[in-house]
């Protein structure tokens, strides 16, 4: 799993890497947990009492778990346990729920290749885990377009979601892990089953974990067979990139859950202590409740990213989203719809103009009409025969060349699904 570098010993290497997993177990009592930070009671499933394993990427356990009813091409479902490394806040190995869907009959020889699905934002709560709740209908019919492809899907709660401590909101290396490792995890229990050949996929926030995964995946899981990445909906920010995208999301859901998810620095003032009296409404519902429940708050209180807060609150908080521009180790396809009004399409060619700029193979594919919800499945043929070519160990044909800056977005088409 580590790569031998030419200073030290594979033996030695192995001792030290012993020794600091085994110093980050220890340091778990450093992941704050209980309710303030959305921490639920969900079932004995999620709750992990032995010790666990010093490395990352372990299935801990699995148990079946009903497909949903858009989930028509899934064979077996579970829900998954399985070992991660927490970034934010240095706890070392951490338990991460998710979901592995196969497709139905006998796999092909070699067994089927394995989309990583990265969802876009549920909340912050563990009641908002989709290993939990089941995956939105809109997601789930994206998982299901995989399967009767002939894909394995692995999703991803992300660390917090389900499993103890705070979910890491917006920030993309620590999503990243959680991505890589399930990946990790599938692979190890099911290699009867499933090829050593990986795509990623993500939405919305997911996009960020996606190319996140993408990014860190050289370095952090090297021996993860990672093929092509598509990211739609795309969140990533490139402050150094050519391209000065718009960036600020005036939304006082997005901000709660950004200061509880760890983007508020450790020397901050806490959540509470810097919100109002409708902020701290907003706090509650972000803590036992899901974005549908906070946004139906926000709205009938008139709660705003202005009044939630005693000071401008964006000011305090890290920009979770920015990333370096880089050259990304796999192809990359980008899409966007062009009536995306939560992430606008000059944010998303920010993205683009960076990733293009840093020499990585990129594709651009825009979907007039397709607001940020319906993007996702509009994408889905272009994703397919954008997997299929690298799966044929074909290169895609970059059009960073030929990509324009978008203008505002444009009204939405009645025809695309999810297109609200």
């Amino acid at each position: 799993m580590f790569k031998e570098t030419s200073s030290i010993s594979s033996a030695a290497l192995a001792v030290l890497i012993g020794l600091s997993m085994v110093q980050a177990h220890a340091d778990m009592a450093t992941l704050p947990t209980g309710p303030k930070v959305g921490d639920q009671d969900l079932s004995s499933f999620y709750r992990w009492t032995p010790a666990l394993p010093e490395r990352p990427g372990v299935m801990l356990r699995e148990e079946p778990i009903p497909p949903q009813a858009e989930m028509t091409s899934a064979g077996t479902g579970a829900r998954v346990l399985y070992t991660s490394t927490d970034l934010r806040w240095h706890a070392g190995i951490v338990p991460v729920s998710g979901t592995l869907y196969l497709p139905k009959g006998e796999p092909p020889a070699g067994g089927w290749p394995l989309v990583a699905w990265a969802h876009g934002t549920l909340g912050v709560s563990d009641r908002c885990a989709a290993s939990w709740s089941g995956h939105k209908r809109r997601d789930a019919v994206y998982i299901n377009r995989w399967l009767e492809n002939g894909f394995a899907v692995v999703a991803t709660d992300y660390q917090g979601l389900g499993g103890p401590g705070p979910h890491p909101y917006l920030i993309w290396e620590a999503e990243g892990r959680s991505v890589l490792d399930a990946v990790r995890a599938a692979l190890s229990a099911h290699a009867d089953k499933l090829a050593a050949k990986v795509f990623i996929t993500g939405q919305s926030q997911g996009s960020g974990a996606a190319l996140g995964a993408t990014r860190i995946a050289p370095t952090y899981a090297s021996d993860v067979p990672l093929l092509a990445t598509v990211a739609t909906g795309v969140v990533s920010t490139f402050p150094e990139g050519p391209y000065k995208a718009p960036t600020r999301i005036n939304s006082p859901v997005y901000v709660t859950l950004a200061t509880l998810g760890g983007s508020l620095p450790d020397e901050a003032p806490s959540a509470d202590a810097l919100a109002t009296d409708k902020g701290k409404m907003l706090l509650k519902a972000a803590r036992e409740g899901c974005t549908a429940e906070m946004r139906a708050l926000a709205e009938r209180e008139d709660i705003t990213a202005a009044n939630a807060f005693v000071e401008p609150i964006e000011a305090r908080l890290t920009p979770e989203t920015d990333m370096s521009v880089t050259q990304l180790p796999v192809p990359v396809m980008l899409g966007t719809g062009l009536a995306d009004t939560t992430l606008v399409p000059r944010r998303q060619y920010g993205a683009v103009k960076a990733l293009c700029a840093g020499g990585s193979d990129l594709v651009w594919k825009t979907f007039p009409g397709a607001t940020h919800n319906g993007g996702l499945n509009a994408s889905f043929p272009d994703a397919l025969a954008f997997v299929r070519d690298a799966l044929a160990g074909h290169k895609p044909q970059s059009n960073c060349a030929d990509v324009a800056e978008p203008g505002e977005p444009a009204p939405p088409s009645p025809e695309i699904p999810f297109n609200d």
